[in-house]
């Protein structure tokens, strides 16, 4: 079994290369150790280089930068370690037993390691409640088969209770495995802001997370400020051969293009998700009835819905609509399948830019765009504009132009669409690190 250990970091420096030395055994036996840093102004990221296999960089949040991990790992076995939590020494070999018997995920025992005397008792609590509910914390490092992981789609894009969200889809797959050995992790939430302020303040979070509370307006309540959101709007096709990526079919054949964009698809999702900045909706076409999208949205928590008929710009019309009509005060960003060098820090610069400007575009190298993002609604932008053609990312500024809008043009991307794209990106992804 390779272990892959993901560890989000963030202003980390000065534990973190200590933290970091005390995972050498498990490299030595075979374990990746990926360590994610989400932003730190000090030099984090310069001491996770020197002691880890990789060092990445997401934006900053723990779902963003657990499932940026994710997506790197090499490992079949995920392990989600927060920085200031220890492993049991034989660690490996008891989540490797885990799998072999057939288990899909799991988590260990915790220890709280603090001043306040009643700190074991939280932690015998959180134990005890977690064998109970089926639920597990990221504290208590949970670790789950990669494959599975990718199938549920990962981490939910909240601010919190990302590992909350996680369990309860796990669980629909399987129970997870309680492990009696412990990690021990800081107490010093509790220390440094009080043991019964912070007992009290978990205990209402979780509550309200149960009574169906939406985790951003959590996050903001409690004073969590995350970075500038938006909903996403995935404009997908279904994977049916011979109306799926038609110009890839010369090269690929009509199987080898529906295959295709199946992958990109869900390679837009997992970007979606690892820019974490808002709640996702999938638009299918010609409806949401194919079993690929019947499968993302029961596997993946995605909610599915049809586009609607017509042209392009009238389906993005529809979905624009459609989204100011339900949550007038958040941005929407559109973006559709057909880029798969999108990034979610891509996401993330769109998302930043729709804090002061009406509109946003990332253009694409034929001329349109790869992604719109609108702080208000502007069906000015999806009118007059020959779609397919060189002239619609200079149609729609015109359009903004007119319509008094403010916009920011983001650095240009490129699609897959001709046989010379996919050879293109066959290229990039055989020179992108492993």
């Amino acid at each position: 079994m390779k272990l892959t250990i993901v560890v989000p970091v963030l202003n980390e420096a000065t534990t973190l290369a200590a933290r970091l030395a005390a995972l050498a055994p498990f490299r030595e036996r075979g374990a990746e150790l990926l360590v994610v840093d989400g932003g730190s102004e000090d030099n984090t990221l310069s001491l996770a280089s020197v002691h880890a296999d990789r060092a990445l960089e997401a934006p900053r949040g723990r779902a963003s930068q657990l499932n940026a991990g994710a997506c790197a790992a090499q490992g079949e076995v995920l392990l989600f370690l927060h920085a200031d939590t220890q492993l049991p020494a034989n660690a490996d070999a008891l989540m490797a037993n885990c799998i072999d018997s057939g288990h899909h995920w799991g988590r260990f025992d915790v220890r709280i390691e603090g001043h306040h005397p009643l700190l074991p008792l939280v932690a015998l609590l959180m134990n005890l409640r977690s064998r109970h509910t089926g639920i597990a914390t990221g504290d208590q490092a949970m670790f789950v088969r990669r494959d599975t992981f990718q199938v549920l789609g990962g981490f939910a894009p909240l601010p919190l209770m990302e590992d909350i969200d996680l369990s309860r889809r796990l669980k629909r797959i399987g129970p997870p495995t309680c492990l009696n050995q412990r990690v021990t992790t800081s107490g010093r939430r509790w220390d440094q802001q009080g043991f019964w302020r912070t007992v009290a303040l978990m205990w209402r979070l979780r509550a309200a997370f149960w009574r169906g509370v939406d985790a951003h307006t959590l996050a903001r309540r409690y004073g969590y400020h995350p970075r500038a959101g938006a909903a996403v709007a995935v404009l997908a096709k279904a994977p049916v051969a011979g109306l799926a990526k038609t110009r890839l079919i010369p090269l690929l054949g009509a199987a080898g293009a529906a295959r295709a964009q199946r992958v990109f698809a869900l390679q837009t999702l997992a970007t979606v998700r690892a820019a974490s900045i808002g709640p996702l909706t999938l638009w299918c076409a010609p409806d949401d009835t194919h079993r690929f999208f019947r499968a993302l949205s029961s596997r993946h928590g995605v909610p599915a819905v049809p586009q609607a008929e017509g042209d392009l710009g009238h389906r993005m019309a529809n979905t624009m609509h459609s989204h100011f009509e339900r949550a007038t005060g958040m941005p929407l960003i559109i973006v559709g399948t057909d880029c798969p060098v999108l990034s979610a820090h891509h996401l993330q610069q769109a998302a930043d830019a729709l804090q002061s400007h009406d509109a946003v575009l990332i253009p694409a190298e034929d001329g349109g765009y790869v992604l719109i993002g609108l702080r208000r609604p502007v069906p000015e932008v999806f009118e007059r504009v020959d779609w397919s053609t060189p002239q619609v990312l200079q149609q729609t500024l015109d359009r903004l132009r007119e319509a008094g809008a403010s916009y920011r043009v983001l650095p240009t991307l490129w699609d897959v669409d001709e046989p010379a794209d996919w050879l293109r990106w066959e290229t990039t992804r055989r020179l992108r690190p492993r």
